[in-house]
Formats: structure tokens, sequence, C-alpha cells
């Protein structure tokens, strides 16, 4: 799987920004998806995962309840739809898939498949 991740840009806290994540290649509908963030200075950290299906959603505590992760599998694209942004969600945003089983999701260095990162800047 093959993953080009988008959307990223500088936006006024309290803002919205949708990241997209296209694939291609591979059996898209067949992996877990997840976004994560590494600001600078810190380390990666898990943001959001959806299973293969979208039956099952999962998010870190830090962005429950503004931010909501989706998945197209007919479109191969999955999305991060980020509202009430803060300063601190300021990061590079990566998307990544694996078909590493539910219970890992949140573990960055489980997933095989990464896409090359979008800036998100949230000013005060």
């Amino acid at each position: 799987v093959q993953l080009q991740a988008s959307g990223g840009g500088l936006v006024q806290a309290g803002g919205s920004l949708t990241l997209s994540c296209a694939a291609s290649q591979g059996t898209f509908s067949t992996v877990i998806m997840g976004w994560f963030r590494q600001a600078p200075g810190k380390e990666r950290e898990f943001v959001a995962g959806i299973s293969a299906r979208g039956g099952s959603i999962d998010y870190a505590d830090s962005v429950k309840g503004r931010f909501i992760i989706s998945r197209d599998n007919d479109k191969n694209m999955v999305y991060l739809q980020m509202n009430s942004l803060k300063p601190e969600d300021t990061a590079v945003y990566y998307c990544a898939a694996d078909s590493a089983i539910w219970g890992y999701r949140r573990v960055w260095n489980k997933y095989n498949y990464w896409g090359q990162g979008t800036l998100v800047t949230v000013s005060s």
C-alpha cells in the first residue's frame, strides 16, 4: 500500500482542517488505517485509528470529541476531520496502514506503510 497525505496548512485556533490520505496499490479495504502526529522535539503519537471496514474507531484522549476519522473503501481514502483546533495540535500528521490486529492500532511501529506527512500549524 502506498499512501499520500494532504490537506495540512495554517489555521487559527478554533478552526478546522480536513486531512486526506489516498492509498494506491494493495488491498486497502483489508487494512487498518491510522493517523499519527509528531511535533518538534516530541515522539510520534497516535491520533486516531479505524478498522478495515470502518466498524471500529479509536481516538487519543487529546483529540476525542474534536477529531473525526473516516474512510471510503470505494475510493481508497481515509480522512481526518479536525475541529476546534488548538496550538498544541501543531505537528506533522502521518497516515499509516497495516493489516496488524486491531489491538496494536495505537503502536506506531506496528504499521508498515506510511504516508509522507502533512504539516498542520495552529496559531494562537
